[in-house]
């Protein structure tokens, strides 16, 4: 007995070990072929430096951007578009979008960048890019980072949707782009919102589709630049704050942001629901401190646009400028009722208040008169202030001409104009339509695709406008294709006049219809409450929130206005900037002039509108440099 189990001992043990040296010579094998295939395909061992080298070379693959020249981006709708936040760069980014050709859909995730000097487009790619999507909110920082946060995307057919959650960083500099891993951040969504707050990204609400219902958000996070990482700011529960909404506007204020308008949609009776356009206005009072984060309702005054949406609104300069948009007049079961917008208006966040756009005809340029006397006798009138404040720069620092180059970068620009390619300046705005993806570069406003409806069908506009927001002197079109959407008035026209020669016909069939049955219902909302009633007043000026400051003159230009009041600014800047000094000071002076310049446009806008009406186009200066006899 004990010899047979000895015997079952060896044997069990012998077992066990060829079992051992199967799965070692398995292992073997899986490691020799990993090796072959990030190696030359030796049985030998590989260095741990080829390893690491192997490594860093397929990173660098991953992570290459590739370059093209192309003649334009693609028609698409839906696309993020921004411009390039580093100072100088005059670019402009399209990244993503959609387009849908005889019902099937496709999604993109190429980056366009157009530089406005060589008036050319380069299409961007790389291994490392977000997934193809639309309706990503996307935000700039001046730091030159880029943020682009979820959208959609969805079956050819599209009868399925998804919603990304994910957060990318886009280097402006080298157009690389940077994944950010974090698990708990904002959920998935489209149609929301983001804007930029010292050295934070602040984002605002946007829409889920769970396929049988719609879910709206009126949640509010903070991506911090510095650490990367998202963080929800939360409200206490009795604080007031804006109802959930897409498609909403938020532009940077210097307290945090303001948000304005958008779209939700709410029960409309059993298992219905009906479209809601918000025109509310909220000011978000930022803290360093994100606990102490408050929202504030804010009352309505002036002139207001009509109701919309589809137009969000882009900053520029101390406002939001807001172009065309939809608003939906009647809904019912089957069908929907709508008007379309062209128009231009821009929104003052400080002051709260609106004013109207309206394009200029072009003017051809007047022969240019010497400045340059005009221009030394106030750098001679700067440096006598400066000596008498004894503020002079210190022995040793170099000139700044900082200033000088800034004006005369405004004035190359304007002179390349007539040097690059011309396209087709009209003094109309473009078709009217909503969703058009809009940006700022400098001081001049781009206008990209759009969406027009006609019955039930959606048509997308493939084009690209720009207007100079200085001179509102005509809307410059870069191309445009307009061609389905004439197309499908025209085949309107005629179904209209079909129908019209049948409703004689069928009105004796009509009258024996049973008036009880019902087969489109109008939506009306469910205990939907009547907003706030707000004071709007007309008012025929706008009105001045710093009056102690020099306001500019009808037809003014930057510099002819700096130069007539350089000298005052400079007065302001010296008793405001107590550490500065020399250049510093002017450079100060400059930027408040600049500010002011900008910040009383539209106010310099109805002068000169009113002397245009009554025959004057200009306002020309004597010079001062030159005397002339009386007779």
């Amino acid at each position: 007995m004990a010899k047979k189990n000895k015997k079952d001992k060896e044997a069990k043990k012998a077992r066990a070990e060829q079992k051992n040296k199967k799965a070692q010579a398995k292992a073997d094998s899986k490691d020799k072929k990993r090796a072959k295939k990030m190696g030359d395909g030796d049985d030998d061992d590989l260095d741990i430096e080829t390893v690491l080298a192997q490594f860093k070379q397929q990173q660098e693959d991953f992570e290459a951007v590739h370059s093209e020249v192309v003649s334009r981006p693609g028609r698409r709708i839906n696309s993020s578009m921004c411009a390039n936040p580093t100072h100088g760069k005059r670019e402009l980014f399209i990244f993503g979008g959609e387009n849908t050709v005889d019902g099937v859909s496709a999604f993109y995730n190429d980056l366009y960048v157009y530089a406005l000097e060589s008036d050319q487009w380069r299409k961007i790619t790389s291994k490392n890019s977000p997934m193809p999507r639309s309706s990503a909110a996307v935000a700039a920082h001046p730091s030159g980072i880029v943020l682009i946060h979820g959208g959609e995307f969805s079956s050819p057919k599209q009868n399925t949707f998804y919603h990304y959650s994910d957060t990318w960083l886009l280097d402006s500099t080298n157009k690389e782009w940077t994944k950010i891993e974090q698990k708990n951040g904002p959920s998935a969504r489209s149609g929301h919102r983001i804007t930029v707050w010292k050295n934070y990204f602040i984002l605002s609400g946007g829409f889920r589709d769970l396929g049988g219902s719609t879910t709206y958000l009126n949640d509010l996070w903070a991506f911090d630049i510095t650490t990367y990482k998202w963080k929800q700011i939360e409200f206490p529960p009795n604080h007031p704050v804006p109802d959930a909404r897409s498609g909403h506007s938020l532009l940077p204020h210097a307290d945090g942001a303001v948000l304005w308008g958008g779209y939700c949609k709410v029960k409309a009776g059993k298992g219905l629901q009906k479209g809601k356009i918000l025109s509310d206005c909220w000011l978000l009072k930022m803290k360093s401190d994100l606990s102490a984060v408050r929202w504030e309702r804010r009352r309505k005054q002036g002139f207001q646009p009509s109701a919309r949406v589809g137009c969000s609104m882009v900053h520029h300069k101390g406002r939001g400028v807001l172009f065309g948009g939809v608003f939906d007049y009647e809904e019912t079961e089957e069908s929907l009722d709508s008007q379309f917008y062209n128009d231009l208006f821009t929104y003052s966040v400080e002051m709260n208040r609106w004013y109207s756009l309206q394009l200029r005809s072009s003017k051809k340029k007047q022969a240019k008169v010497k400045k340059q006397n005009r221009d030394e006798d106030l750098e001679e009138i700067l440096n006598a202030l400066l000596k008498k404040a004894n503020l002079e720069d210190e022995e040793g620092d170099e000139d700044n001409d900082d200033i000088e180059k800034e004006l005369r970068k405004i004035e190359e620009e304007e002179e390349n104009e007539e040097e690059r390619v011309q396209y087709e300046v009209r003094n109309q705005l473009p078709h009217p339509r909503f969703n058009a993806s809009t940006a700022v570069v400098d001081d001049t406003l781009f206008i990209f695709g759009g969406v027009w409806e006609f019955g039930e069908k959606d048509y997308s506009i493939d084009s690209l406008y720009s207007v100079d927001l200085g001179k509102l002197d005509g809307l410059k079109v870069y191309w445009e294709d307009l061609r389905e959407v004439e197309r499908a008035k025209s085949e309107g026209e005629e179904d209209d006049d079909y129908f019209e020669d049948d409703d004689e016909d069928d009105e004796d069939d009509e009258d024996d219809e049973d008036d009880d049955e019902v087969t489109d219902r109008k939506l009306i909302a469910e205990d939907e409450e009547d907003e706030e009633e707000d004071i709007v007043e007309d008012e025929p000026e706008i009105p001045d929130e710093r009056p102690w400051l020099p306001h500019p003159k009808a037809f003014e230009t930057l510099r002819a206005f700096y130069v007539r009041t350089g000298a005052q600014f400079l007065e302001w800047a010296i008793s405001n900037n107590r550490d500065a000094r020399g250049k510093h000071l002017k450079k100060h002076a400059f930027d408040l002039c600049q500010d002011r310049w900008w910040e009383r446009r539209e106010q310099v806008r109805i002068e000169e509108d009113k002397l245009e009406e009554t025959g004057v186009g200009e306002v020309i200066e004597r010079d001062t440099t030159k005397t002339t006899k009386r007779r």
